[in-house]
């Protein structure tokens, strides 16, 4: 890899054999009690309780995180202005949800002096078009946006973000190849590094049905996408999914399925019962088939993420 380009994930790894990322940031600022039901989802507490956020980064550290994702899944300029905040404060904002995550990092490192808890990394989260839209439109993909209109919709706020002190940026909850590709030329344009995960309907393709080793294989096009692989997709598919993103990529691979259940944008709610979990005997077989970094999205909590944690420090 070129000397001009950093790897944050680097250190992490040569640390860590296994390094082990958040859950999700929204499920718990709702264990909190906070009402997220709102077309802005976590994002709304970075305008109206941003101390939320922090203590439910902080959760995570506590519980053996050691990359936390930022609040900024939703966080868009055109999301923001439905909502009457300007284009200044709305990049203030998402750099907020960066700036969340530090503090939160800062604190537990204090908590941990004087033993040093190791690398720890901060990805700031760029969500798909399709959050912007609020309606599950990440579950589907096929938004009918050319390459260019999506690469105009993500390059200003991935622009802000990657000014900001954040580590990566997390690219993710992919519905569809072509996203997946203005994404990766927008990493080269911006000189920006980050790790591209798709979300994924089965163990073979995307949301959009687009085969899945397909996405995977955007890896190759850039050295500054640092990792590859699948969120927000259920548990079971995981396995499959990682042996085939195996097969097309030597770069890392990344895996933080949700519960196994499924959104309901209308009711705004989760419906079904999750099936394999997001737990050390799971996350055993995904790093087995090749997966180095492992989490979980949607519906994982602390209290998922802190065996997952114990399990890979072993």
């Amino acid at each position: 890899m070129p000397a001009t380009i950093r790897d944050p994930l680097a250190a992490l790894l040569s640390s860590d054999r296994v390094a082990v990322i958040d859950g999700g940031l929204a499920t718990q600022l709702e264990a909190q009690g906070n009402d997220l039901a709102d077309r802005l989802w976590s994002a709304r507490l970075l305008v109206e309780d941003p101390d939320e956020i922090m203590r439910a980064h902080l959760a995570y550290f506590r519980a053996g995180a050691r990359i936390a994702i930022t609040a900024s899944y939703q966080a868009t300029f055109e999301g923001f202005a439905a909502r009457g905040i300007d284009h200044q404060a709305a990049a203030d904002l998402m750099r907020r949800s960066v700036d969340l995550a530090l503090e939160a990092r800062r604190r537990f490192v204090a908590e941990q002096a004087p033993v040093d808890p190791g690398p720890l990394l901060v990805a700031a989260s760029v969500g798909p078009y399709g959050a912007m839209l609020a309606d599950g439109s990440e579950y589907r993909g096929r938004y009918g946006r050319s390459m260019a209109e999506l690469r105009d919709f993500h390059r200003e706020r991935m622009a802000v973000l990657a000014s900001t002190g954040a580590d990566l940026l997390a690219c993710e909850t992919i519905p569809e190849l072509e996203e997946g590709i203005a994404l990766v030329e927008l990493l080269d344009e911006l000189e920006a590094v980050g790790w591209l995960s798709f979300t994924c309907a089965d163990g073979g393709r995307l949301r959009s049905g687009r085969p899945a080793v397909e996405a995977f294989a955007l890896a190759g096009r850039s050295e500054r996408v640092l990792a590859v692989g699948v969120n927000c997709t259920a548990p079971e598919h995981v396995d499959e999914l990682v042996e085939r993103a195996a097969s097309v990529t030597q770069k890392p691979i990344v895996v933080y399925p949700n519960s196994g259940e499924g959104w309901d944008p209308e009711a705004r709610e989760w419906i079904g019962r999750p099936g394999v979990r997001v737990e050390p005997d799971a996350a055993q077989r995904w790093v087995e088939a090749g997966a180095r970094l492992v989490g979980g999205c949607c519906r994982v909590l602390p209290a998922d993420i802190a065996p997952l944690a114990a399990f890979f420090r072993g």
